[in-house]
């Protein structure tokens, strides 16, 4: 690369160029030259030291060259590696951006959706406060509130129905209601209640449940009551008295039992005397006199029988129905049509049709007509204690 000068030798330098000019100061060449020393002074060291200098000096140089030669070459290949994991950090780089922005938008997506039911949110915890508000009220007036309620549902009960019972069952579980809280403001609001308590205690009993079920007995032994129309009417009933008096004379005279003897004139005495009687009884049978008020009864067709008994069914349900109501005129006035009914379409000679008779007397004799006393001392003791400021 750079080499080191050659140095040339003075004496042969002059024959290799016979030709040429000679310098100046010199002879020339056609000029006798002058002989030369036979032993040419030898070199000194300060040569021969600065020609090792300079080899050494080429040598170092030459490495130096050697050496940045080298180092430029790796470092263009670690800049040309740098670059290409440059480019493929900047294509990474983009990827991530991009997916960034992908994930970016999403998330704007979401945080519009979690938004919306932040402000849902919200919205139903401040609905829920007033909720909370609302029911936070003082216990008491709540209490006072639902033991209106029960009043005011038990006084209506009491007037429309005549439920007593269930009025005492109100009254007891607001008295039961106003000794859990324990407070000397409600004295007179229990004193008031107990009042009306004993009021309704005083009332005198009706057996509702009794009487409804006489009526539906009554409705049971409608369909086997026999009617004027029938074919075969029944047999009218005996009395009954004179019956046990005829049955007590006979039995007065038999002191002694009476063995009859077995003779061929008991024998015929006996078959006459059963043929006789049920000779009777057929002519009986055949020609019967009855008095009737209404003659149009006897004219009745059967498929019209069924419904004059289901009519009759259905007054005495009715009355059934205003019994349990304490409808005293709806109930009598049923109990009224019914007895019409059963004077006017039925046997009332037959022993059935007089027990359900003597039964809807019994049923119409009892008293409904109780007034019913009202709950307004209790519900006007909550009321003034709520108006207190």
């Amino acid at each position: 690369m750079n080499e080191l000068p050659t140095l040339s030798d003075p004496a042969a330098e002059p024959s290799k160029t016979p030709g040429a000019a000679a310098p100046a100061g010199q002879p020339p060449a056609g000029a006798a030259m002058p002989p030369a020393p036979a032993n040419p002074p030898p070199a000194g060291p300060s040569t021969r030291t600065l020609t090792i200098a300079v080899v050494v000096l080429g040598i170092l140089l030459a490495a130096q060259a050697v050496n940045t030669h080298t180092q430029m070459r790796k470092l263009r290949t670690e800049m040309a590696m740098r670059l290409q994991k440059g480019d493929a950090v900047n294509t990474e780089t983009n990827q991530i951006a991009k997916s960034v922005q992908e994930a970016t938008k999403e998330l704007q997506v979401k945080v519009g959706v979690l938004e919306g039911r932040q402000q849902e949110a919200q919205a139903q915890q401040l609905a829920l406060e007033q909720m909370y508000n609302d029911m936070s009220r003082n216990r008491d007036e709540w209490a006072l509130a639902e033991i209106e309620q029960v009043l005011s549902t038990a006084s209506q009960q009491l007037q429309l129905a005549g439920n007593v019972s269930g009025a005492l069952i109100a009254l007891q579980n607001a008295d039961r209601s106003l000794s859990r809280s324990d407070k000397p403001q409600f004295i007179t609001i229990r004193r008031a209640i107990a009042r009306d308590t004993e009021k309704l205690k005083a009332l005198p009993s009706v057996d509702l449940v009794g009487l409804a079920v006489r009526l539906d007995n009554v409705i049971a032994q409608v369909d086997a009551l026999p009617m004027l129309s029938d074919a075969q009417p029944a047999m009218p009933a005996a009395p009954e008295r004179k019956a046990n008096g005829r049955h007590k004379a006979s039995k007065a005279p038999q002191m002694e039992p009476v063995v009859p003897q077995d003779t061929w004139v008991t024998r015929l005495q006996g078959a006459w005397n059963g043929w006789s009687s049920e000779m009777w009884t057929d002519v009986r049978q055949l020609i019967r006199v009855r008095s009737v008020e209404n003659p149009d009864s006897l004219m009745l067709a059967p498929e019209h029988a069924y419904f004059v008994r289901e009519n009759l069914k259905l007054r005495l349900l009715n009355a059934r129905m205003a019994l349990l109501s304490r409808n005293e005129a709806a109930f009598r006035a049923d109990l009224l049509a019914a007895q019409e009914t059963l004077a006017r379409h039925f046997d009332t000679r037959a022993r059935q049709t007089q027990t359900v008779q003597t039964l809807l007397r019994q049923v119409q004799g009892s008293n409904l007509a109780i007034e019913m006393p009202t709950l307004v001392d209790s519900l006007n003791a909550v009321r003034n204690y709520k108006a207190k400021p």
